[in-house]
């Protein structure tokens, strides 16, 4: 069978059954799937699985501080009172009185205006990232991100087919003459992390984000502001997002994963009612709605609870995780620069001249101890300079063999 249109095809192989000829079948695939980057997060899902590997290579937040017994209280009282509606069929756009508690917190943590209309619920944040790009882009369309940028969103966005121009980051957030040169070109929108950013763990400073508002207010480019991290800064302190400063052109995409539990796959996109009416008629496609049975268990657990006391308890920890990993790093690899985060769960070290990532992480998968190279980090080649470590899944005896372990992965690599 000739196929002209196909670029991706799977072959079944002929075989014979009972003497009779099978044709090969060939799959015709969008023509997407082939620009699409290879994924990462499958490999570092299984390799935090592995317990024989100490892991800094994943995205995972601390499995023992996630309360798993209010958790099951909350899902108890929710099957007891009001299982029947939990259980059936909701709204697109989300539980009310969970919305209502997000947009609270927003107003009160940081002055916002926000409303419930203003918020839509999602199966965690990386579902703002496929449904976002999939209402804003054409194949072609220009968009813009950090360099290195996350990788969930490379690859959420990559399967729409948009030119994607990298702004480089600095200690203090984004390189503002290049930013400046790439928001000329007229993006769809511009993707950044500017609390705690991943890989990198630099936070913008107030001024970067002034700065980056000033930038776009005078064009039709909207700024999304990805803040997985927000709620995690080490000085307990709230950052004044973007959208403070031009809030009918930012979008700022949330989640319980890293301060509840990833697994209940709850997150919500706080967004312009323009915006959340095209993004809802595109989410009630996609899956009709969120899991109705997590949201109302979770916001019966934020009900029953006080948020702020567990994530000062999920910060404390991070925070000694991190300044744990930093010494080491200072005292058994003083020849790596790194990173100093303010919060989040990352940070990237860049290696000594000559030294690839992608060897230091098959040398270290050999010796028990994981990392994360950057190369998927970047849209424009790079990477292979810098290794991304995670600091919040290990505990501290955890951190400390493994990078005693890295360093003897680094050394040897080194010696050839």
């Amino acid at each position: 069978m000739k196929c002209t249109d196909c670029t991706l095809l799977v072959y079944i192989p002929i075989r014979r059954i009972r003497n009779k000829r099978v044709r090969t079948l060939q799959y015709r695939f969008a023509t997407r799937l082939s620009l699409a980057p290879v994924s990462f997060l499958d490999e570092l899902f299984r390799l935090s699985a592995d317990p024989s590997i100490i892991s800094f290579a994943g995205g995972l937040p601390s499995t023992p501080l996630i309360d798993t017994e209010g958790i099951a209280r909350a899902a108890g009282w929710v099957l007891e009172e009001d299982g029947s509606a939990a259980l059936q069929y909701t709204t697109t756009d989300g539980y009310l009185p969970l919305r209502e508690y997000i947009a609270e917190r927003y107003r009160t943590r940081l002055g916002s205006r926000a409303t419930a209309d203003e918020i839509q619920l999602v199966n965690g944040s990386q579902q703002c990232l496929d449904i976002f790009a999939k209402i804003f882009l054409n194949p072609g369309d220009n968009l813009g991100m950090e360099r290195p940028g996350y990788l969930g969103a490379i690859e959420a966005f990559s399967l729409y087919e948009p030119f994607i121009s990298a702004v480089p980051l600095n200690n203090d957030g984004l390189d503002l003459a290049v930013f400046e040169r790439v928001i000329k070109k007229g993006p769809k929108f511009f993707y950044g992390i500017p609390n705690s950013q991943n890989p990198s763990g630099v936070t913008y400073s107030q001024e970067n984000r002034k700065a980056v508002a000033e930038i776009l207010e005078s064009t039709c480019t909207v700024f999304y502001e990805d803040d997985a991290f927000g709620e995690l800064f080490f000085d307990g302190k709230p950052r004044l997002p973007v959208k403070k400063y031009l809030p009918d052109q930012t979008v700022i995409s949330g989640s319980f994963s890293k301060i509840i539990a990833p697994g209940m796959r709850i997150g919500w996109m706080y967004a312009p009612k323009d915006i959340l009416r095209q993004f809802n008629i595109a989410k009630q496609a996609a899956d009709l709605h969120t899991n109705f049975f997590c949201q109302k268990i979770l916001h019966r657990y934020l009900m029953t609870n006080d948020l702020d006391t567990h994530i000062h308890n999920i910060v404390s920890v991070y925070r000694k995780n991190c300044h744990l990993m930093c010494g080491l790093l200072d005292d058994l690899l003083p020849e790596l620069e790194h990173t100093t985060p303010e919060g989040g769960m990352f940070l990237v070290a860049k290696l000594p001249e000559g030294l690839s990532a992608r060897t230091v992480f098959s040398e270290g998968i050999r010796a028990k101890v994981a990392v994360l190279p950057g190369l998927p980090f970047y849209t424009d080649g790079g990477g292979d300079e810098i290794i991304r470590l995670n600091f919040s899944a290990a505990s501290e005896d955890q951190i400390h063999e493994g990078l005693h372990r890295l360093a003897r992965v680094i050394k040897d690599c080194q010696r050839g």
